[in-house]
């Protein structure tokens, strides 16, 4: 059966599966639509967090950035798994004995002030939308290319199944939705991966292939890895190019910002006991462990298959380079997507893939006479392309492009669920209408939640950046903005109204303003180290704004009225197992 037809009987049963599970546990209740009725098992919990939390940066953008990153990439894994120590710990529990809906509402209660609660939906919406458009864009790369679709039309296509589950199933229907998703992906990124780790290194086990020697070859992956890029101009593999000091920030910033993602915090409300939430965050690492023990070998893998495609030989060789018109099919295809582009600049009809950016090697370059740098590889489509490239059976292709989806849909519900229920909760309950029925509210929810998905469409057809870079903003906008006012609700006695509002002010505002400074009011060649505050990059300045916003939210609580007692009261009874 040919690939497209197989893809399209594999994403349209896994909607119709999606659809089915959402009908079947649709909210009923405004404590069904917004926690799943607090109902749901830790395990079940834990997965569907898993499936909430890995969106289309983990599945289809993380193994690109390992592979054209190399060792640099690692930030990614320590951040994104780190921060789930920090939630298990320092988080989940205390959210869960509160017992509310959502974060606005804890931060709202805690600090006795509609303000704060409006504020803290305003950085929210700022966190999710960031985030939410780097899933509409991996949906869309996915529906461009397998279902052979124009990137708008793969976005609407998505729109349409998000909206139907999310709307009607609102949290409930999206947990179980999300636990089917979890078991799509996982085992669209296992399967391939087995499959190319045995057919590169003859191991079976993609953990150990990343550390194994190539079959026939006698050599280790790695060192392979390192010799190819070297040979090209690239910094080796297993080389860090950035600084102490950017990667330091970084993962600190992703570590942080995962345990001040809404979408992942309001999970925590989801389950019957105290005791639960913290065992679904235990639950949720190790099925996301699942997936981020395989990443490394995923990325590198794709690169040594790429580079093996194109490069024939050494450089000075002639014929190094694979002739353009000789390109497989699975390159065909990727370029009538425009994420995979060539400009042959010396007109050899060769494709030349090198590191032209580097003065050391430009001119052994010309002296082979090549001219520059002339194919262009997305980050993204590293994931979807690598099954192609190692020329795997069209079945397990199909269930990547259907892995890839799953992956993006799961967290763009998620999204969608906070961004509904903190303006149909916190601010139309919260604040304007304290006295509106359960009935209108859920309503209210559900319109929402429609107008929340057009608005991430319009983000993923125009996002600011490819996926994983989009949700590394997000997680630091989320850093410098809600963690810090959530930890000192928590622990501290001392931190009042005036101090939270001005801390989430002033974490999200300069955290914003230093990205879009650098990412888009800027020319590219400004975007680097030497112009950086401190050398800190726009994916690690959320660590600066979560110091700035602790710094101002202590010292303005210093200078102004403590708590009121009942306050004080709250705070010391969530801490009490």
């Amino acid at each position: 059966m040919d690939l497209r037809t197989l893809t399209y009987i594999f994403v349209g049963t896994s909607f119709f599966v999606y659809i089915l599970i959402a009908f079947l546990s649709r909210a009923r209740s405004t404590g069904d639509f917004y926690v799943a009725g607090k109902a749901v098992n830790p395990v079940v919990n834990g997965m569907a967090t898993a499936a909430d939390w890995m969106s289309a940066a983990s599945f289809l953008s993380m193994a690109g950035l390992i592979a054209f990153m190399g060792y640099d990439a690692s930030v990614y894994l320590m951040g994104w798994t780190g921060g789930y120590v920090l939630l298990a710990l320092l988080l989940a529990p205390y959210l869960r004995k509160f017992g509310k809906f959502t974060i606005p509402e804890f931060i709202g209660e805690r600090y006795y002030s509609k303000t704060a609660r409006v504020v803290a939906v305003l950085c929210l919406i700022f966190v999710s939308f960031t985030y939410i458009a780097g899933q509409m864009r991996g949906v869309g790369i996915v529906f461009s290319r397998f279902l052979e679709v124009e990137l708008e039309t793969g976005l609407f296509i998505g729109m349409g199944v998000v909206f139907f589950y999310a709307v009607l199933g609102g949290m409930k229907g999206i947990t179980y939705t999300q636990v089917a998703q979890y078991c799509v992906l996982i085992f669209a990124y296992t399967v391939p991966a087995i499959f190319i780790s045995l057919q590169v290194t003859n191991n079976p086990v993609p953990q150990l292939a990343f550390g194994s020697q190539i079959a026939g070859d006698g050599v280790f992956l790695l060192d392979k890895l390192d010799s190819i890029v070297t040979e090209l101009g690239f910094a080796a593999y297993t080389q860090g190019t950035k600084s102490t000091v950017d990667v330091f920030f970084i993962t600190a910033a992703l570590m942080v910002g995962t345990a001040g993602l809404p979408h992942v915090l309001v999970r925590f409300f989801t389950v019957p006991k105290v005791r639960d939430a913290r065992s679904s965050a235990g639950w949720a690492l190790l099925f996301i462990a699942l997936l981020y023990t395989t990443a490394p070998s995923v990325g590198a893998l794709a690169r040594y298959n790429l580079h093996e495609t194109i490069q024939t030989g050494p450089i000075s060789s002639p014929d190094a380079n694979l002739l353009y018109e000789e390109r497989p099919q699975w390159f065909k295809t990727w370029e009538g997507t425009g994420l995979l582009k060539f400009d042959d600049k010396n007109g050899d009809g060769r494709i030349q893939f090198y590191n032209d950016a580097n003065p050391g090697f430009r001119p052994l370059a010309e002296k082979a006479g090549w001219r520059g740098n002339e194919l262009e590889v997305d980050n993204d489509i590293m994931v979807l392309a690598n099954p192609e490239i190692a020329k795997l059976p069209n079945w397990v292709i199909a269930l990547v492009a259907a892995g890839g989806i799953a992956a993006a849909l799961s967290t763009a519900a998620g999204l969608l669920m906070v961004i509904s229920s903190a303006i149909s909760h916190d601010i139309l309950k919260g604040v304007f209408r304290p006295q509106i029925s359960d009935a209108r509210e859920l309503r209210a929810g559900r319109i929402s939640a429609a107008v929340a998905v057009c608005i991430a469409g319009y983000l993923g057809i125009n996002p600011p950046g490819f996926v994983a870079q989009v949700v590394a903003f997000a997680f630091g906008l989320a850093a410098a903005s809600l963690f810090p006012a959530i930890l000192m609700g928590i622990f501290s006695k001392r931190a009042n109204k005036e101090g939270a509002i001005a801390g989430m002010l002033v974490g999200l505002v300069f955290t914003f303003g230093y990205i879009v400074y650098f990412k888009s009011m800027v020319p590219p060649e400004f975007n680097t180290p030497q112009y950086w505050w401190f050398g800190i990059s726009p994916e690690g300045i959320g660590t600066l704004g979560m110091l700035l916003n602790f710094l101002t939210a202590m010292l303005v609580s210093r200078l102004t009225p403590h708590p009121p007692q009942e306050v004080i009261d709250l705070v010391e009874n969530i801490r009490v197992p």
